[in-house]
């Protein structure tokens, strides 16, 4: 990808990439690999389909994929087609997934083949991906194999990602093709990618940093190989998945990195690892920079495209930043005036900038509170999201992260709101309280605990506990222990004592 010259539309990266490396390989899995001419022919057919359906610009269309060469097909399809993708686990429960489908308003999903059937419902049009791309389909001529020309404006949707939500539902961040462009345009730059690199590709795709690991080889000429889930789960396996692909560079978060390393995995000469999701360990930052030749570690929430700051660790592993702000990227450690502090202070991260998403999707009240006017702007409407984590500017110029203001962890890279999951607990007839702790937040023994008051009579034990919870909620966000109190402990004002919680 060039990152000289005027900024070009996403799409356009992508043809002017396939234009000139046709024969090269774009899209690898264990079992197929696809070359830049076959991707594209595969993306035109599923965006003509998503045309004929009346899909264009802004239009949401849902992913309910396995991971596969044709999920990266999905991808470009749709936004080749002008619409906007909404990522739908297949892992996810019942009652998440229409609740996504129906706050989003989508009207057409690309599903897998065998599962086009578990997310048909009324008003949906569902469409089996490996139907699309039958064989007679993609010989059928120049005119279906050709990609369209598309409306591909830097305010134009690219995707929407549904995040934990502290009201007891997921809400939509709706993130725009511009701030999806300069993300790629910068990490290109740093920590960098070439046409020879082959970067393994691990993450779900309603974890919003998959879009690196697909778009960012994508778009410089490189390839993505794209492990399977049960893959990415298992380290001998990741381990054998990086070998046999030839891998260059990865992206994944500490806990999949430290199940990789306890595999005994050892890095190839010359292998980028990129970390980022949750805090990276002391001593897995020092292990991690001990094999491969570059360790970078990223900071960004899903409302500022993915990351916003990067930096690459320093000879021993530590210290452990997150480094400075990616191009066109502003960010800002402020006080409870909105001022900024003095490097070494602690204060609230902010951040500014190409990456904003547009807020959240039909909720203006929420995206008014967490974007807020910018007052460090020189245009006007310029606006700042309030994060919520803590950090502070070293004096090289590096930010530090430390905490969070609020209740939300990363357990496992995946960012809770404990109100999601106490909403839901307290959602059964007979559970009165629920509380939910995490506890090593941020590590590889990261686990969440409720804490539950039954209501008299109740006749409920710790798994029927679970199982409801797991009919609403992603399997990442049901705590793996229940423990039942006869009264939650309070502190003097009324509230409950989280710390006053006997520890699990």
């Amino acid at each position: 990808m060039s990152t000289d010259g005027p900024a070009m539309a996403l799409t356009d990266l992508f043809t002017g990439v396939m234009a000139s490396r046709p024969d090269g390989v774009a899209v690898a899995t264990a079992e197929e690999r696809l070359t830049y001419a076959e991707l594209a022919a595969r993306a035109a057919v599923i965006a003509r389909a998503l045309i004929e359906l009346g899909v264009g610009r802004d239009d949401l269309v849902g992913l309910y994929l396995d991971r596969s060469a044709d999920m990266v097909s999905a991808l470009l399809g749709v936004w080749f087609s002008g619409g906007a993708y909404v990522p739908l686990d297949p892992e996810y429960p019942a009652d998440r997934i229409g609740y996504m489908v129906e706050d989003s308003g989508i009207r057409v999903v690309l599903a897998s083949k065998t599962r086009a059937a578990e997310i048909a419902r009324p008003g949906l049009t569902v469409l089996a991906v490996e139907d699309l791309l039958s064989g007679d389909l993609l010989s059928g001529g120049v005119a279906e194999s050709t990609l369209p020309e598309t409306d591909d404006a830097p305010e134009v949707l690219a995707y929407v990602i549904y995040t934990s939500g502290s009201t007891g539902r997921p809400k939509g961040v709706e993130v725009p093709r511009g701030a999806v462009q300069n993300f790629l345009r910068s990490m290109a730059k740093t920590p960098g990618i070439g046409p020879d690199d082959v970067l393994v590709a691990v993450s779900t795709l309603s974890f919003d940093i998959a879009a690196l690991e697909i778009f960012l080889p994508l778009m410089a000429g490189a390839t993505t190989f794209v492990a399977d889930t049960e893959t990415t789960t298992h380290g001998a396996s990741l381990a054998a998945a990086l070998d046999q692909s030839g891998a260059t560079m990865m992206q994944a978060t500490p806990s999949t990195w430290r199940i990789l390393l306890e595999s005994g995995w050892d890095a190839p000469e010359g292998f980028k690892a990129l970390c980022g999701g949750e805090a990276l360990p002391l001593d897995l930052a020092r292990a991690l920079n001990s094999i491969a030749t570059e360790v970078w570690n990223m900071y960004g929430p899903t409302e500022t495209t993915i990351w916003s700051t990067c930096y690459r660790l320093p000879e021993g592993g530590v210290p452990v930043l997150v480094g400075r702000p990616i191009d066109r990227t502003s960010v800002y450690v402020l006080d409870k005036s909105m001022r900024p502090v003095p490097p070494g202070v602690q204060g609230e991260i902010y951040i500014g900038g190409a990456g904003l998403a547009r807020g959240y999707r039909n909720q203006p009240e929420r995206t008014a509170e967490a974007f807020v006017p910018d007052p460090f702007a020189k245009e006007e409407g310029g606006r700042l999201y309030r994060t919520g984590d803590l950090g502070r500017y070293l004096s090289d110029g590096n930010l530090e992260c430390r905490g969070r203001t609020d209740s939300q962890v990363k357990v496992r890279g995946f960012r809770i709101e404990l109100g999601e999951i106490e909403s839901a607990l307290e959602a059964h007839d007979e559970i009165r309280q629920g509380v939910v702790c995490a506890f090593g937040a941020g590590t590889p023994d990261a686990r969440l605990v409720a804490y539950v008051v039954y209501e008299p009579g109740a006749d409920l034990m710790a798994g029927d506990v679970r199982r409801h919870l797991g009919k609403r909620l992603p399997l990442y966000m049901v705590p793996g222990l229940v423990v039942e109190l006869d009264e939650l402990p309070q502190t003097p004002n009324g509230k409950v004592d989280r710390k006053a919680l006997p520890h699990p």
